[in-house]
Protein backbone atom coordinates (compact mmCIF):
# COMPACT_ATOMS: atom_id res chain seq x y z
CA UNK A 1 0.00 0.00 0.00
CA UNK A 2 3.09 2.76 1.10
CA UNK A 3 4.55 1.39 -2.46
CA UNK A 4 1.49 2.69 -4.18
CA UNK A 5 0.96 5.84 -2.55
CA UNK A 6 4.41 6.70 -3.36
CA UNK A 7 4.23 6.03 -6.38
CA UNK A 8 1.17 8.33 -7.14
CA UNK A 9 2.49 10.97 -5.00
CA UNK A 10 5.62 10.89 -7.40
CA UNK A 11 3.65 11.28 -10.30
CA UNK A 12 1.42 14.12 -8.71
CA UNK A 13 4.75 15.73 -8.14
CA UNK A 14 6.43 15.40 -11.81
CA UNK A 15 2.98 16.64 -13.39
CA UNK A 16 3.12 19.67 -11.46
CA UNK A 17 6.73 20.36 -12.31
CA UNK A 18 6.13 19.77 -16.23
CA UNK A 19 3.47 21.76 -16.14
CA UNK A 20 5.13 24.67 -14.49
CA UNK A 21 8.44 24.19 -17.06
CA UNK A 22 5.87 24.45 -20.03
CA UNK A 23 4.72 27.85 -18.62
CA UNK A 24 7.69 29.21 -17.88
CA UNK A 25 8.90 28.41 -21.30
CA UNK A 26 5.61 29.65 -23.07
CA UNK A 27 6.19 33.40 -20.77
CA UNK A 28 9.53 33.49 -21.84
CA UNK A 29 8.65 33.24 -26.09
CA UNK A 30 5.98 36.05 -25.33
CA UNK A 31 9.11 38.32 -24.48
CA UNK A 32 11.41 37.85 -27.25
CA UNK A 33 11.49 41.26 -28.78
CA UNK A 34 9.85 41.58 -31.52
CA UNK A 35 13.07 42.62 -33.86
CA UNK A 36 14.21 39.13 -33.55
CA UNK A 37 10.65 37.53 -34.73
CA UNK A 38 11.68 36.57 -38.42
CA UNK A 39 8.93 38.95 -39.94
CA UNK A 40 9.14 39.70 -44.16
CA UNK A 41 6.23 42.02 -43.74
CA UNK A 42 7.24 44.20 -41.26
CA UNK A 43 10.94 44.55 -42.66
CA UNK A 44 9.13 45.55 -45.76
CA UNK A 45 7.37 48.12 -43.63
CA UNK A 46 10.39 49.57 -42.37
CA UNK A 47 12.80 49.49 -45.52
CA UNK A 48 13.75 52.46 -46.71
CA UNK A 49 13.55 53.87 -50.28
CA UNK A 50 16.55 55.22 -51.68
CA UNK A 51 16.02 59.06 -52.81
CA UNK A 52 16.22 58.61 -56.64
CA UNK A 53 16.74 61.98 -58.69
CA UNK A 54 15.13 60.70 -62.28
CA UNK A 55 11.31 59.73 -60.02
CA UNK A 56 11.62 62.64 -58.27
CA UNK A 57 9.17 65.41 -59.24
CA UNK A 58 9.71 69.36 -59.18
CA UNK A 59 6.97 71.49 -57.33
CA UNK A 60 4.70 72.58 -59.71
CA UNK A 61 4.28 76.16 -61.19
CA UNK A 62 1.80 78.80 -60.52
CA UNK A 63 -1.01 77.35 -62.76
CA UNK A 64 -2.38 80.79 -64.17
CA UNK A 65 -0.78 84.04 -65.00
CA UNK A 66 -2.40 87.34 -65.42
CA UNK A 67 -1.74 90.94 -66.87
CA UNK A 68 -0.95 92.62 -69.75
CA UNK A 69 1.45 91.54 -72.17
CA UNK A 70 4.48 92.64 -74.04
CA UNK A 71 4.28 90.78 -77.20
CA UNK A 72 7.32 89.22 -78.55
CA UNK A 73 6.39 87.82 -81.55
CA UNK A 74 2.77 86.47 -83.50
CA UNK A 75 3.09 83.20 -80.73
CA UNK A 76 5.26 84.63 -77.94
CA UNK A 77 4.52 87.45 -75.01
CA UNK A 78 5.64 88.35 -71.55
CA UNK A 79 3.07 88.23 -68.94
CA UNK A 80 4.31 89.33 -65.58
CA UNK A 81 8.25 89.07 -66.23
CA UNK A 82 7.52 85.46 -67.35
CA UNK A 83 8.21 84.78 -71.25
CA UNK A 84 4.90 82.83 -72.39
CA UNK A 85 4.33 80.86 -75.79
CA UNK A 86 1.00 80.64 -76.98
CA UNK A 87 -0.49 76.94 -76.80
CA UNK A 88 -0.62 74.68 -79.58
CA UNK A 89 -0.07 77.33 -82.63
CA UNK A 90 2.90 78.22 -85.25
CA UNK A 91 3.51 81.47 -86.03
CA UNK A 92 6.10 82.85 -88.98
CA UNK A 93 9.50 84.21 -87.21
CA UNK A 94 9.34 88.15 -87.04
CA UNK A 95 12.71 87.66 -90.19
CA UNK A 96 10.00 85.51 -92.47
CA UNK A 97 6.89 86.73 -94.25
CA UNK A 98 4.08 87.94 -92.99
CA UNK A 99 6.16 87.92 -89.32
CA UNK A 100 5.65 91.63 -88.44
CA UNK A 101 2.09 91.32 -89.76
CA UNK A 102 1.30 88.44 -87.02
CA UNK A 103 3.19 90.51 -83.88
CA UNK A 104 0.91 93.37 -85.11
CA UNK A 105 -1.99 91.39 -84.93
CA UNK A 106 -1.23 90.18 -81.64
CA UNK A 107 -0.51 93.59 -80.60
CA UNK A 108 -3.81 94.63 -80.96
CA UNK A 109 -5.81 91.64 -79.71
CA UNK A 110 -4.04 91.80 -76.57
CA UNK A 111 -3.76 96.04 -76.41
CA UNK A 112 -5.02 97.76 -72.70
CA UNK A 113 -6.58 94.26 -72.04
CA UNK A 114 -5.49 91.92 -69.13
CA UNK A 115 -4.31 88.51 -70.45
CA UNK A 116 -5.15 85.17 -68.71
CA UNK A 117 -2.63 82.44 -69.55
CA UNK A 118 -3.36 79.07 -67.84
CA UNK A 119 0.12 77.18 -68.06
CA UNK A 120 0.24 73.87 -69.22
CA UNK A 121 3.90 72.89 -69.78
CA UNK A 122 7.43 74.59 -70.36
CA UNK A 123 8.92 73.55 -73.51
CA UNK A 124 12.38 72.68 -74.65
CA UNK A 125 13.84 76.62 -74.26
CA UNK A 126 12.45 77.12 -70.90
CA UNK A 127 9.18 79.00 -72.36
CA UNK A 128 5.60 78.65 -70.45
CA UNK A 129 3.24 77.62 -72.80
CA UNK A 130 0.22 78.36 -71.92
CA UNK A 131 -3.57 78.81 -73.29
CA UNK A 132 -4.19 82.30 -73.26
CA UNK A 133 -7.72 84.20 -72.89
CA UNK A 134 -8.19 87.97 -73.63
CA UNK A 135 -10.69 89.57 -71.26
CA UNK A 136 -13.92 88.35 -72.80
CA UNK A 137 -13.12 84.97 -72.95
CA UNK A 138 -11.52 84.47 -76.92
CA UNK A 139 -8.88 81.95 -77.28
CA UNK A 140 -6.20 83.96 -78.55
CA UNK A 141 -4.55 80.84 -80.35
CA UNK A 142 -7.80 80.47 -81.98
CA UNK A 143 -8.16 83.62 -82.86
CA UNK A 144 -4.34 83.88 -84.53
CA UNK A 145 -5.05 80.55 -86.91
CA UNK A 146 -8.24 82.10 -87.54
CA UNK A 147 -6.51 85.50 -89.10
CA UNK A 148 -4.76 82.96 -90.96
CA UNK A 149 -1.31 84.07 -89.18
CA UNK A 150 -0.48 81.06 -87.56
CA UNK A 151 -0.92 77.36 -87.89
CA UNK A 152 -2.13 74.40 -85.99
CA UNK A 153 0.76 72.83 -84.88
CA UNK A 154 -0.82 68.93 -84.15
CA UNK A 155 1.84 67.41 -82.58
CA UNK A 156 1.54 70.25 -79.03
CA UNK A 157 -2.03 70.69 -79.92
CA UNK A 158 -3.89 67.28 -80.84
CA UNK A 159 -5.20 69.22 -83.96
CA UNK A 160 -7.77 71.37 -82.00
CA UNK A 161 -6.90 74.60 -84.22
CA UNK A 162 -6.49 72.80 -87.30
CA UNK A 163 -9.83 72.91 -88.70
CA UNK A 164 -9.90 77.19 -88.17
CA UNK A 165 -7.51 76.97 -90.58
CA UNK A 166 -8.04 79.37 -93.60
CA UNK A 167 -7.50 77.58 -97.05
CA UNK A 168 -4.08 77.77 -98.61
CA UNK A 169 -2.85 79.34 -95.30
CA UNK A 170 0.29 76.42 -95.11
CA UNK A 171 1.08 77.87 -98.21
CA UNK A 172 1.18 81.21 -97.20
CA UNK A 173 3.17 80.31 -94.01
CA UNK A 174 5.67 77.43 -95.83
CA UNK A 175 8.29 78.39 -93.68
CA UNK A 176 6.17 77.64 -90.49
CA UNK A 177 4.60 74.43 -92.05
CA UNK A 178 8.62 73.67 -93.52
CA UNK A 179 9.27 73.77 -89.36
CA UNK A 180 6.78 71.59 -88.10
CA UNK A 181 7.85 68.73 -91.06
CA UNK A 182 11.66 68.78 -89.78
CA UNK A 183 12.09 70.42 -93.12
CA UNK A 184 15.13 72.59 -91.21
CA UNK A 185 17.23 73.26 -94.61
CA UNK A 186 14.46 75.17 -96.15
CA UNK A 187 14.65 77.72 -93.06
CA UNK A 188 18.86 77.78 -93.81
CA UNK A 189 18.34 78.10 -97.49
CA UNK A 190 15.78 81.29 -96.67
CA UNK A 191 17.92 82.69 -93.73
CA UNK A 192 21.16 82.68 -96.06
CA UNK A 193 19.28 84.44 -98.62
CA UNK A 194 18.22 87.13 -96.28
CA UNK A 195 21.70 87.37 -95.00
CA UNK A 196 23.24 87.66 -98.73
CA UNK A 197 20.46 90.80 -99.13
CA UNK A 198 21.85 92.23 -96.07
CA UNK A 199 25.61 92.19 -97.01
CA UNK A 200 24.74 93.07 -100.37
CA UNK A 201 23.51 96.80 -98.92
Amino acid sequence: MEVVVFFILSFVVLAIIFSNTQRDNRRSKRRIPPKFRPNPQYRKRVKRQVFDNKSATPLPLPRVLEGFARIIDGDSLIINKTQVRLYGVDAPELNHPYGQKAKWALIHMCKGQKIRAEVTEIDSYGRTVALCFTEEGRDISAEMVRQGLAIDWPKFSGGVYHKLEPKGVRKKLWLADARQHGRMHIWEQFEARQKAKLDAK
